[in-house]
């Protein structure tokens, strides 16, 4: 009788790379078919030539979002190829959400170079991000996902409008609760990573509880993935996020570990909330103040705790959803990585 042949198990790197390599080549056959003044500007944002239509080779993103979806599909017992449609869906929405929010957050760097409003205005940045929503939902008709996904992508992106808003909205307010808050990260990123699962689940044929469960696992995974964000906002070097150190206390962003230490009830936290209601920019010594008060405050420690009990929660879903062990192995790996980031 034959030995059966050991299932080998992808790491981190080698899932995203293979993403990478399988979803490219079909989001630039997408993006291709814009018109040119927004393709110039998609193509420009996902790092594929420079201001002036050259080719460049910088940095693209983790490609993590259709990675789960790819690996969904998968994990139920579907082939990959099947859900690529979704995959380069997922792809386009979450790239269309960071034009806007590099605009709506008027920041200068994302993945070390300067932002696409940055060099070619806020009005183009904001009419090339429509244009990679639309097409999202172009190439998730057009490869036959059907309505259900459509429905499902529809209402990630509602929530994602909604999340943004909210953290819009929180500039403004010094009364802003941690369950808001948690709610607004949800809807900002939770949703796009239920989606994606939901996505690769549905091409991969599950029924609607499994369905349902490999969402619930990205939706989870989603909001650790926003708060170690939060977390490398704050004290995240520039080479790992791409963006200078304290970017979002010079915002005065009302993110998860500052709102934690706002509310907090603590000493520390009442200096932060004066420090947080000047006028004046939060600059030099302030910053590192601002860092250790929210750290003092039990903010830093809140999140990390949060990140690691919707880690546990999030591999308790996928496990119950009796999805394929290699695939399984494979989504935990990237759980593990995105909330275990160096921050």
């Amino acid at each position: 009788m034959a030995t059966p042949t050991a299932v080998h198990i992808r790491t981190t790197t080698e899932i995203l790379t293979d993403t990478r390599s399988t979803v490219d080549p079909e989001l630039r056959d997408a993006v291709n078919t814009l018109p040119p003044p927004m393709r110039h500007l998609g193509g420009y944002h996902l790092g594929w030539w420079d201001e002036h239509g050259t080719e460049a080779s910088a940095p693209a993103g983790k490609a993590l979002r259709p990675a789960l979806v790819l690996l969904a599909a998968e994990a139920v017992g579907g082939r990959a190829g099947r859900a690529l449609p979704s995959a380069v869906a997922v792809e386009l929405v979450h790239n269309f959400s960071l034009l806007h929010d590099d605009v709506m957050d008027g920041d200068v760097t994302r993945r070390h170079r300067a932002t696409a409003w940055s060099v070619f205005g806020a009005s183009p940045a904001v009419l090339a991000g429509n244009s990679l929503l639309a097409l999202a939902y172009e190439v998730l008709v057009a490869g036959g996902a059907g309505s259900e996904a459509a429905r499902t992508l529809g209402a990630a992106v509602q929530d994602l409008m909604a999340g943004q808003h909210a953290d819009l909205d929180f500039e403004d307010r010094t009364d802003v609760t941690l369950p808001e808050c948690a709610r607004m990260a949800e809807q900002k990123t939770g949703a796009l990573l239920g989606c994606a699962c939901a996505l690769g689940a549905l091409a991969g044929g599950a029924p609607a509880e499994q369905v349902s469960l490999v969402g619930r696992f990205g939706q989870r995974l989603g909001l650790a993935f926003q708060i170690v964000d939060d977390l490398l906002g704050i004290w995240g070097t520039e080479a790992v996020t791409g963006k200078p150190a304290y970017s979002d206390l010079r915002n005065r962003k009302k993110s998860l570990p500052v709102v934690a230490a706002l509310t907090s009830g603590t000493a520390a936290g009442g200096e932060l909330a004066r420090l947080y209601a000047g006028s004046d920019p939060i600059e030099g010594d302030d910053l590192v103040r601002a860092a250790e008060l929210i750290a003092a405050a039990g903010g830093r420690g809140w999140c990390q705790a949060r990140a690691d009990a919707l880690l546990d929660q999030a591999w308790r879903d996928l496990t119950t959803a009796g999805v394929v062990p290699r695939a399984t192995a494979e989504l935990g790996a990237l759980a593990r990585l995105v909330t275990q980031r160096d921050h």
